[in-house]
């Protein structure tokens, strides 16, 4: 089964234990010194609220958590706020505690809140990123501000939706929010997030959306907002529940309403200084070099050899991350000068091998800084795709490359955001791909930016897709990916206004590849394969395309970095875990005799059962899933995901199953959504949701 954003958050990590009684709560394994003259505070004990409800204007009570500094009644503290739609009280509990644990001893306070109409909190929730979940965010912050134990300097940080509308709420400039740190997040909803890639229909759009069926159908818990009230307040949230699957796959195009909350049309809203984190597993990390371009206000990157997970609780190289985010917080929220302002404004790990071919070890590789972005010491070189599947630095004779997409491609880079590592090797989807290899290195080549295709295409049919991957190739001729993405040629020109393909004619076409740092060693060879498609990462276009190249005109422009004589020593301790014991794939495919490929997972029969030890609830989570399609037949793609999610505890037994199937022919997506919800073996709701909507230029 495919993990969703939120269940990735849910994976625990051996990188750090919290241990939490009487009230206090700290790190079992005490942090080495920090390097330079900044040092991280004497630690303090904590006072835990478990439950504080925060109320809105308009009636509705949010719930949260608070970890307190002891002493911040006489002597107050900043405050420090993560704001989600995953369960506080129990599905997220171990993770907040771990986030609490490197900032409330230490004198920050932190809080966390369920979003309304999620966890335990009051009202009902209909879309991601919402107005009212803004608003209410506007109103926490101001809320928190006025606490008789805070001083008045409120934080903001998250990772995934937690950075995504830490962001956005920045973007509203409340006066009390004076500094943030978002992690895994994004500045284009319609291009960045898990919905469509390059103008095409991602299959995270379909996984997310089931998944973020089940987080809006969950019953809140009535040990907290009583024995009286959470049925309820639960058929309401069943109700509201919305085909969101639908209402996301309507949009297929960047218009008014990906427009809203998408901070790349706002960058100059945002006030406050701005630190942004991730790990090159990550394609949220894309967005870093633009935020960093884009801001006019303080501020900092750092992105790391993990993926979609905190810098604390990565595995096997992460951080002893509160001696950089309490500095950070103590810089804005203290008014205390840290140094952390004249340290570099981004930090990266330069990876020497990919994720894929150093798993499941550490990747290899050092930190590196750049004093700003983007940096003026990197250049530009291009490499050209020249005749005879070469790649060189010079450009050969003008020719012509016929490439027929009939062959699924996609099978070694199958989904886009779940743990480590997101690809296999490449070899697999190299054979049904056209290819460009350069001649092997005679020294190290180091990227560091966005690698950028440059391709003079025409196409046979008006809609297609193209796809371009940078690989490295081992002497032993294994090829591992670097960076990729793909386009929607018909948003060769615009993500708001596309248009259709005249067949025959050609088109110059701009492809940014994923934003990246990596060393291709010596011996080693760059690899450019193109194709029309990836998939199951992108649902296939209506027909097979036949691409034609220009050779000695097409090519790609490297962003190389040279080394400097001596690099900005890395002063944030690191934490070594060993080995990752599993990777976090899909698995390969099967193969049929009549030319299908397919991924099934078979686990709603066999949900996993996890106790939550602290509130005494029994968690239940279980999913199947198929995806298929025929070779050669892309009006086959069918892909089916169901799921289950279940709360237990004496009398109180709560299941909801949801879930989303899609086919299509070449003019429509044909989709079916469901959510059924019990008490024990009682039914309590059933909802079923069948759409049928017109591809635009998709």
């Amino acid at each position: 089964m495919p993990l969703s954003r939120r269940d990735l958050l849910l994976i625990g990590s051996g990188a750090a234990s919290v241990m939490a009684t009487g009230g206090e709560l700290s790190l079992l394994a005490q942090p080495a010194p920090a390097a330079g003259s900044w040092t991280l505070p004497a630690k303090r004990p904590v006072n835990i609220i478990e439950n504080q409800w925060i109320p809105m204007k308009d009636g509705v009570r949010l719930a949260a958590r608070f970890w307190i500094p002891e002493g911040a009644e006489t002597e107050p503290v900043p405050v420090v706020l993560e704001y989600l739609p995953y369960r506080l009280w129990d599905d997220m509990r171990w993770r907040d505690d771990l986030t609490a644990a490197i900032l409330a001893p230490y004198g920050i306070a932190f809080v966390r809140v369920d979003i309304r109409g999620t966890g335990n909190s009051e009202g009902v929730k209909r879309d991601e990123y919402s107005v009212p979940e803004l608003d209410d965010g506007v109103q926490i912050i101001a809320w928190l501000a006025r606490q008789p134990w805070s001083n008045g300097s409120v934080g903001m940080r998250g990772i995934s939706w937690g950075g995504i509308n830490t962001l956005q709420i920045a973007a509203m400039a409340p006066p009390e929010l004076k500094a943030i740190m978002p992690m895994g997040c994004v500045v284009n909803r319609f291009a960045d997030d898990a919905h469509y890639q390059g103008g095409a229909y991602g299959e995270q759009n379909l996984a997310w959306g089931t998944s973020f069926k089940g987080v809006l159908a969950g019953p809140p818990d009535p040990q907290v907002v009583g024995q009286d009230r959470w049925e309820e307040l639960w058929r309401k949230r069943l109700e509201a529940t919305p085909a969101i699957v639908d209402l996301w796959s309507t949009h297929q195009r960047y218009d008014a309403y990906w427009k809203r909350g998408s901070i790349a049309e706002t960058y100059a809203a945002i006030k406050c200084p701005v630190y942004v984190v991730d790990g090159w597993g990550d394609p949220y990390s894309n967005i870093i070099g633009e935020l960093l371009a884009n801001l006019k206000v303080p501020r900092k990157a750092l992105v790391g050899p993990w993926g979609h997970i905190f810098p604390n609780i990565a595995t096997p190289l992460g951080l002893e991350w509160q001696y950089e985010e309490v500095r950070w917080w103590q810089q804005w929220l203290m008014r205390i000068d840290t140094g952390i302002m004249r340290e570099p404004m981004l930090r990266v790990y330069m990876m020497y091998q990919a994720d894929s071919e150093a798993f499941p070890n550490e990747v290899p590789g050092r930190w590196v800084a750049e004093a700003v972005w983007p940096s003026p010491r990197t250049r530009s070189v291009n490499m050209y795709l020249n005749s005879g599947g070469n790649l060189s630095r010079k450009a050969g004779q003008r020719t012509q490359a016929k490439y027929v997409g009939d062959k699924i491609v996609g099978v070694t880079k199958p989904q886009w955001i779940y743990g480590r590592p997101t690809e296999l090797e490449q070899s697999a989807d190299d054979r049904n791909s056209l290819v460009f290899d350069s001649e092997p290195l005679d020294e190290d080549l180091e990227l560091l930016g966005y690698p950028t295709a440059r391709i003079r295409v025409s196409a046979d049919v008006p809609v297609a897709q193209c796809a371009v991957r940078l690989t490295e190739i081992t002497p032993d001729g294994k090829s591992w990916l670097v960076s990729y993405n793909l386009l929607n040629l018909t948003h060769r020109n615009s993500l708001e206004q596309p248009s259709p393909l005249t067949p025959g004619e050609f088109y110059d076409v701009e492809i940014p590849l994923y934003y990246i740092a990596h060393r291709f060693s010596r011996g080693n060879r760059l690899r450019v394969a193109i194709s029309a498609g990836l998939w199951p990462l992108i649902w296939p276009a209506p027909r097979i395309a036949t691409l034609n190249f220009v050779l000695g005109r097409s090519h790609i422009v490297l962003p190389v970095r040279p080394q400097p004589a001596m690099e900005v020593p890395f002063t944030i301790p690191v934490l070594h875990a060993g080995p990752t014991e599993k990777p976090s794939t899909m698995g390969l495919p099967k193969y049929d005799s009549d030319g299908r490929v397919s991924y099934v997972s078979h686990g709603l029969d066999h949900p996993q059962s996890t106790l939550v030890a602290a509130v005494g609830t029994t968690e239940l989570d279980g999913g199947s899933r198929l995806y298929e399609m025929l070779e050669g037949q892309p009006t086959s793609c069918h892909m089916l995901l169901d799921h289950m999610n279940g709360w237990q505890r004496g009398e109180w037994d709560c299941t909801v199953r949801y879930g989303s199937e899609m086919t299509c022919t070449a003019d429509e997506l044909q989709l079916r959504e469901w959510v059924i919800a019990k008490q024990g073996e009682r039914e309590i709701f059933r909802r079923e949701t069948p759409s049928v909507i017109k591809r635009e230029l998709l």
